[in-house]
């Protein structure tokens, strides 16, 4: 970390949580912020169904939820970047405050709400969008709509021809009912439609669709969701969200409702990650994300099954000098074990965090 960027960090850490992001965030997309140095490796290449990655680690959604800065972000070192959630419609959100850090833990809690400024405004963004590197974005739906597939639809349609992939988040906690769209019934139904609104987007390309899950789940549903994903053609899931638990938790804000990220996210997300990879038989792409502050934590992911990575709240901590250490360390990991590339990790220490699934 740089002596400019650790000044920033602890600035930053003095202000309002939310209002801290949103300075870093504006600085970013005047590139005041110093970005960190790139690194390239062949043990780092990454194939994500038909994505092609320079590196496995991506910036998560929710970061940059208007893609306000996109240009720093993917000069960043990530291997992809994620940006949203968006709703077709705008909306303001939940009511402040509603970010909350926890740095005893170091964690995260938000109950953000899918603040956004609506598709047709990200829509000119990502038309903007500088040329290169991997994009995708999340979509959400309205907190007022009666049907919320039809929204999921709708922000496919209007920006699905300027992004590399899209994610259908069901597992924000800050939406009322969203999660209940993870039951089987709703699931299916819901990524039907997404997938026949994917066939049908003009032009030729057609974004991978991935699914991200919560941290919460219980076998029965895990098992409805692999089952669901083995029949419908989706190219991957994203493993987790953010948890509703708050086991453990020594933080003055830990009472606070929303979604926690960060470390005490990382041994259930994990858990949940491995699990998933034996009930699709290692067959399906797998993004493991959910306290990732480390290359050890990293390597953890990919061994219990993840083909690529997502972080975010450990930049609230580290900074985006992280990103170049993380993937420092895994390149010295698969050197140091022998292997060509990181990929070959994947899945070996499965069974042992399933284990834990079940704990």
């Amino acid at each position: 970390m740089t002596v400019l960027e650790r000044a920033g960090l602890a600035v930053l850490q003095k202000m309002e949580p939310e209002t801290a992001h949103d300075w870093a965030i504006w600085a970013l997309e005047r590139g005041l912020a110093p970005l960190p140095r790139k690194v390239s490796s062949p043990r780092l290449k990454t194939r994500l169904g038909a994505l092609e990655l320079d590196n496995p680690l991506g910036l998560a959604a929710g970061f940059d939820k208007n893609a306000r800065a996109l240009p720093a972000l993917m000069k960043a070192g990530f291997g992809f970047v994620e940006v949203g959630a968006t709703t077709p419609r705008p909306q303001p959100g939940n009511p402040k405050p509603r970010l909350f850090r926890l740095p005893e833990d170091r964690g995260v809690i938000n109950r953000f709400g899918f603040n956004n400024e609506g598709a047709e405004a990200m829509a000119a963004k990502l038309a903007a969008r500088p040329a290169g590197g991997v994009l995708g974005l999340n979509l959400g739906a309205n907190k007022d709509s009666e049907d919320r597939i039809p929204d999921y639809v709708a922000v496919l349609e209007a920006c699905g021809a300027h992004v590399d992939f899209v994610t259908i988040n069901v597992s924000s906690p800050n939406t009322e009912q969203l999660r209940d769209l993870q039951g089987k019934k709703a699931l299916w139904a819901l990524v039907t439609e997404v997938m026949q609104a994917r066939a049908e987007l003009p032009g030729t390309h057609r974004p991978p669709v991935f699914l991200k899950i919560a941290p919460d789940l219980k076998e029965e549903s895990l098992a409805d969701i692999a089952e669901v994903a083995a029949v419908s053609s989706l190219n991957g899931i994203i493993a987790t969200n953010t948890t509703i638990s708050r086991a453990g938790l020594a933080g003055r804000h830990r009472g606070e409702t929303g979604g926690l990220s960060g470390a005490p996210l990382f041994e259930r997300s994990t858990a949940v990650l491995a699990r998933l990879h034996e009930l699709t038989g290692g067959k399906l792409p797998l993004i493991g994300v959910g306290g990732i502050a480390s290359a050890e934590d990293a390597f953890a992911k990919i061994a219990a099954g993840a083909t690529a990575l997502q972080l975010y709240s450990a930049l609230v901590y580290e900074g985006l000098s992280l990103v170049p250490r993380i993937l420092e360390g895994l390149d010295r990991k698969a050197r140091d074990l022998g292997l060509d590339n990181i990929a070959e990790a994947r899945g070996q220490e499965a069974h042992l965090w399933s284990a834990k699934f079940r704990d």
